[in-house]
């Protein structure tokens, strides 16, 4: 799985950080990124819960 999210769209909801916490988290202004070493989504089922959770869909999933 490869996970991406979009820095310039990102508006900083955290819902994907709600959804998938040991995935997601959020910077120091707010916006989205990736926990170190999750990049391929660690294996975590709601990564793609937390991807439609985005309101501006910022986060793309894609199967390696």
């Amino acid at each position: 799985m490869r996970i991406s999210i979009d820095q310039g769209v990102c508006i900083g909801a955290g819902q994907c950080a709600l959804t998938a916490p040991d995935v997601f988290t959020q910077d120091d202004d707010g916006f989205s990124e990736l926990l170190p070493g999750r990049e391929d989504g660690n294996g975590s089922p709601l990564v793609r819960e937390a991807a439609r959770a985005c309101p501006v869909a910022a986060i793309s999933v894609e199967d390696a």
